[in-house]
């Protein structure tokens, strides 16, 4: 028996970046751990009882982690990864059941936790601030990006365009969930806006389901312009390939605690078209272009830049490449396991 249980109930769910995130640190981590989840995925309704319930009691006074930001309130032996706080600072994008159960589990976590792990400066600011916590017990731990991610061979990317049925060679990859944050909408209609200055065979690929009901209110899209192509959920081993051979990334998304989608473009050796609000240009650095996400002009103008001048582009992919190379799935996990191993000795 590991002195150290890892709560893996997230892992039910479709992978989005919280089980990346999970899964890229258990496979790290999982020769040092005990994992426990449900049998099965559950509600969420059903899913909150048993983390809040049924979990404790499996814990026979070892140090728990939870990895995605939630957690049994009644346990004070534990570490938490709080991502983000947007149900607390944004509750309007969610389902607001959801959005109220998360006003009071965060900052109830945040407190009771022995220590909180966030993965940037912006996110552990946003802690501080909405739950009334001091810095001290919370450890900044940027994400990694996977050694796979990588700029891809031709032919690699060939097959999966094919695979995906892609109307084009040439286009730029909006890659995210399907939920208000992520701002689709703003991108849809300032890509309308270029069609007739930009060259015919250039499209626009959205991939990602859209968002859990559960979780996220609606994101109602009410026109698909001209050159849009949704791919829906595109598995993890296409992703680098799709990455390599688009034009550019664009990931205009209003609210991130880290945002993996720019970092894995950079490491693909692909530009990247980003937002300059709340953790992205801590990601990025001056590796991207970064535009203001409320703008429908700037994102028209962004996108249009992108698509006509080579040299920028050129010059992204290069620092993009650097830029990636700070980032390590092994770092990640060899902090964690430090962090782990102080709240243990606590």
């Amino acid at each position: 028996m590991k002195n150290i249980v890892i709560n893996t109930r997230i892992l039910h769910s479709p992978i989005t970046g919280l089980q990346r995130y999970t899964l890229e640190l258990l496979g790290r981590l999982r020769s040092e751990l005990d994992q426990i989840q449900p049998d099965k995925q559950l509600s969420r309704v059903k899913g909150v009882l048993w983390e809040q319930i049924v979990l404790p009691t499996r814990l026979r006074g070892r140090l728990l982690w939870n990895p995605h930001s939630a957690g049994p309130i009644i346990s004070k032996r534990q570490v938490v990864t709080i991502h983000d706080v947007s149900p607390l600072d944004h509750p309007e994008w969610f389902d607001p059941l959801f959005a109220r159960w998360q006003s009071m589990l965060v900052p109830q976590l945040a407190k009771r936790a022995q220590k909180i792990i966030t993965i940037s400066r912006f996110s552990k600011l946003r802690l501080q601030e909405l739950c009334k916590i001091t810095g001290e017990k919370i450890v900044v731990i940027p994400n990694g990006v996977d050694k796979r991610f990588s700029p891809q061979e031709t032919e690699d990317i060939i097959r999966v365009r094919q695979q995906l049925n892609l109307p084009s060679p040439h286009y730029l990859l909006c890659l995210g969930t399907i939920e208000p944050r992520k701002n689709i909408p703003r991108l849809l209609r300032a890509w309308e806006g270029i069609q007739q200055h930009i060259a015919a065979d250039i499209w626009l690929v959205i991939t990602g389901l859209a968002g859990n009901a559960e979780v996220f209110k609606d994101e109602r899209i009410e026109k698909i312009p001209a050159r849009v192509y949704m791919t829906g959920h595109v598995t993890d081993n296409s992703l680098p390939a799709l990455y390599t051979g688009a034009l550019a990334s664009v990931y205009l998304s209003l609210y991130e605690g880290f945002g993996l989608p720019p970092l894995e473009s950079m490491a693909a050796g692909t530009p990247v078209v980003t937002s300059n609000l709340t953790s992205l240009p801590e990601v990025v650095g001056d590796a991207a272009l970064t535009v203001d996400p409320y703008d429908e002009d700037a994102i028209a103008a962004a996108l249009q830049r992108i698509i006509e001048d080579s040299e920028i582009r050129n010059s992204l992919t290069r620092r993009g490449l650097e830029r990636a190379a700070q980032f390590s799935w092994n770092r990640t996990a060899q902090l964690t396991w430090q962090c782990l191993q102080e709240a243990l000795s606590e």
